[in-house]
């Protein structure tokens, strides 16, 4: 399969979950993909959905290996049906769409999520099977009063990707290495230099092209932890570049 010259193409999916129907779409994937691959967005309370700039940019690593990706809003947050549930409803939002990727693409399933999406995500997705890989973006301890509790990682043992900002305000280096540390191999922790919590460059950092005298977006260094760990921990999506 030669990803670079596949083009993905969005649906709408209906993604029924079990506080009602999700909003959610498709990138549509490459028939012979290896993997399907599932993208969980930041805190809804606080502006969170599926079109948030961290969730589409890792959206477009998955894609561009030709594999189908899945995004959806969790229930409450868009046009999703339901109410905010505090994280314990979300983790069944979770599980309603790997249940849907499975039932309809039958491959293993790579997780994303960012921020909230990345403990609710990740609480959901360790230890099942169906799920081949983890990837926690921005991976929250303490942000505006909440505390993130992580007792389930050293029963998680899928590879797992750690990537967050050097300067990320709800997640600090050694807290988020104590963090790492309770969770079995194999697992990777990639600090982007000079990005906070969103991988926006704090001041001081280099200055944007398109915004001269800005600190610069870190999405694209993000992009490139996430793709190189993609290709060094699953040899089929290396075959794919």
């Amino acid at each position: 399969m030669q990803t670079t010259a596949f083009h993905s193409q969005i649906q709408t999916i209906d993604l029924q979950g079990p506080a009602g129907r999700l909003e959610a779409l498709l990138n549509t994937g490459a028939a012979d993909a290896p993997f399907a691959a599932l993208v969980c967005h930041p805190h809804p309370l606080f502006g969170g959905t599926m079109h948030n700039k961290v969730v589409y940019n890792t959206m477009k690593v998955f894609s561009g290996f030709g594999l189908p990706v899945l995004r959806f809003n969790f229930r409450g947050a868009g046009l999703s049906e339901g109410a905010h549930d505090n994280g314990i409803g979300e983790q069944e939002d979770v599980r309603a769409a790997v249940d849907w990727l499975e039932e309809r693409f039958g491959k293993p399933i790579l997780f994303a999520g960012f921020s909230f999406g990345s403990n609710v995500g990740m609480r959901a997705c360790c230890g099942d099977q169906r799920v081949a890989g983890l990837v926690a973006l921005g991976l929250p301890v303490q942000a505006e009063g909440r505390s993130y509790a992580y007792s389930y990682l050293p029963q998680c043992i899928q590879p797992k990707l750690f990537l967050s900002g050097d300067h990320d305000q709800f997640g600090p280096v050694d807290a988020v290495e104590r963090i790492v540390a309770t969770a079995p191999g194999p697992k990777r922790m990639v600090w982007i230099e000079n990005a906070e919590h969103f991988f926006a460059g704090v001041p001081g950092s280099p200055s944007s092209p398109d915004s001269p005298g800005s600190p610069g977006s870190k999405l694209t260094e993000m992009q490139a932890a996430l793709r190189s760990w993609l290709t060094d921990t699953f040899p089929a999506l290396a075959a794919t570049r």
